[in-house]
């Protein structure tokens, strides 16, 4: 009689869901299902944090629209990964975080590293639970995979009791799942055509869509819809909201507009919920989304100037507005131009940015846009306080990753390793700084291990500097005190860890140190001493 551990049922059953590859970290609770995996054609990514596994996780998800997978221990590995879970729950990224955990006959006696495991995730998660019997457990994970891409996309915890990945049963007595498919909900026929309806009566209307239509490919189905229509479509993925310089002087776009079509996307403190003076206290709004619960909060909110609202998954409905028939006499032609213009603004005086003995951030994102342009197909991460905020706003590549709306920093070396897994014809690129650079620079060793080549590209203003300028903001220069870093050589802690470290101080040694780290093929940090200023905040003078 043949028999199946627990922990070959897990790994033949991700195998048979299409999981390819996994991010993890090692630990004594999960060592059987490392074990089970070398009979699957499943690759492990074995990192040096528990949180930077579901952050590669993350990145995974949301450029491929599978659902990214991390693996750690029990315990505080699985506390240290759960941190990790807020971003992906912001950014609505589908990812599946299995965590090991006691075995379920020892708890409630001291069991090795019993935690109330799924509790911890539940509130950063779209569902967390903890696995009760072998039988089940390829279709626990099937329903975990199922929730993390139905709906809202967003992170799934589910935690295995090592005693269940032991155990060992009849094969006969298993079956597998089989492969799960994405249910999108499909907007109602006379909801698209009421929209498409309404948005014609109006002369100045806005489509803003939500971080899961953030990705290139979304992007470029936006931006074709939106003149198909005559209609700007605005995709919001930064915690700064409004003043996301990566969307030009935005901010004068949604004070203009007459109806604000929500489509996937939260009226949350991103549009400063909806209110004047951000939003003109006449204007009008129509939201669709997978969340009913969204729906109703903005229902309860705009009260009757919320003139249409439904379900439906984002995707579907863009698509479905794209089908639909423009009504004829439509009065956007020039909103339409306006609106554009102000959504790709930059401020003139970038061209003359400069700071004496550094490197100002505009140099030093210019540098970088300009590198990528000559390397078609590249991928930029952006991560920081300040400094994440530049390349946001100057490099527009066509594949990009941000920290998200959660505004949680730290996230850009295992999004690079991540996006390099994936194997793309261009180079990857992460602008970080230097406080951002002490999360996750072991992860420099991981890259270096399995042969993923990044560009680490950090703004080193020797301070934590989105604190310092709320401390000169709020309190004054005399009390801007305790958030100072040291100028430190961060380059050598990557020639350290095996792979190039370069020094820069002026924008012109700058192309080429980008074009010497691309050469070598290996991981490299190229450290910037940049002039600590504020991020942009984009208003165009009128």
């Amino acid at each position: 009689m043949d028999r199946m551990r627990g922990a070959d049922v897990v790994a033949k059953t991700l195998e048979r869901l299409g999981v390819t590859r996994i991010f993890s970290l090692s630990g004594n609770h999960i060592m059987p299902i490392f074990d089970a995996l070398l009979a699957t054609k499943i690759e492990i990514v074995h990192v040096r944090q528990e949180a930077a596994c579901v952050h590669m996780a993350d990145a995974w998800g949301r450029l491929t629209g599978e659902v990214g997978v991390a693996l750690v221990t029990g315990g505080q590995g699985m506390s240290n990964g759960a941190a990790a879970l807020f971003t992906a729950l912001a950014a609505e990224s589908p990812l599946l975080l299995l965590s090991g955990h006691a075995g379920l006959k020892e708890l409630g006696r001291g069991a090795f590293q019993e935690l109330a495991q799924a509790d911890i995730a539940r509130p950063m998660a779209k569902a967390s639970w903890t696995a009760s019997s072998v039988a089940t457990l390829g279709t626990d994970l099937a329903a975990a995979m199922r929730i993390a891409l139905e709906g809202r996309p967003g992170p799934v915890h589910l935690a295995l009791p090592v005693d269940l990945l032991e155990e060992s049963v009849d094969e006969r007595s298993i079956r597998l799942p089989d492969a799960i498919a994405r249910e999108a909900a499909t907007p109602a026929p006379d909801l698209i055509d009421r929209v498409t309806q309404i948005v014609a009566d109006h002369e100045r209307p806005l489509i803003v869509v939500g971080p899961a239509l953030g990705g290139d490919t979304q992007r470029a189905a936006s931006n074709a819809l939106a003149q198909r229509l005559g209609v700007p479509i605005v995709a919001m993925e930064s915690p700064r909201g409004i003043n996301d310089p990566a969307l030009g002087s935005f901010a004068e776009v949604l004070k203009e507009a007459d109806l604000l079509v929500l489509i996937g996307k939260p009226l949350d403190f991103t549009l400063k919920f909806g209110d004047a003076p951000a939003v003109s206290g006449d204007c009008k709004f129509v939201v669709i989304d997978p969340d009913p619960e969204l729906v109703a909060r903005a229902a309860r909110s705009k009260g009757d100037r919320l003139l249409a609202s439904g379900i439906g998954d984002p995707s579907a409905v863009l698509e479905a507005l794209g089908s639909s028939e423009v009504p004829a006499g439509s009065r956007q032609g020039e909103w339409y131009r306006r609106a554009t213009e102000a959504l790709s603004y930059e401020p003139p005086e970038w061209d003359a940015a400069e700071s004496p003995g550094r490197v100002h951030p505009v140099q030093l994102c210019r540098a970088v846009r300009d590198f990528l342009g000559k390397h078609p197909g590249g991928t930029l991460i952006c991560d920081g306080g300040e400094i994440g905020q530049w390349p946001q706003a100057i490099i527009k590549g066509e594949r990009r990753l941000v920290n998200g709306v959660s505004g949680t920093i730290g996230a850009s070396i295992p999004f690079a390793i991540a996006a390099r897994c994936l194997n793309p014809a261009g180079p990857v690129v992460a602008i970080l700084g230097d406080g951002t650079f002490g999360f996750h620079m072991a992860e420099l060793d991981t890259a270096v291990r399995y042969d993923l080549p990044i560009i680490v590209v950090i703004g080193n203003d020797a301070r934590w500097n989105a604190e310092y300028q709320i401390q000169l903001r709020s309190f004054g220069i005399e009390r801007a005190k305790n958030c100072e870093l040291l100028p430190s050589r961060y380059e050598q802690v990557a020639e350290a860890l095996g792979g190039i470290g370069m020094r820069v101080t002026s924008p012109e040694e700058l192309p080429a140190a980008l074009e010497a780290a691309h050469a070598t093929g290996k991981p490299a940090c190229i450290n910037v001493m940049i002039e600590g200023v504020p991020a942009p905040a984009i208003r165009r003078s009128r």
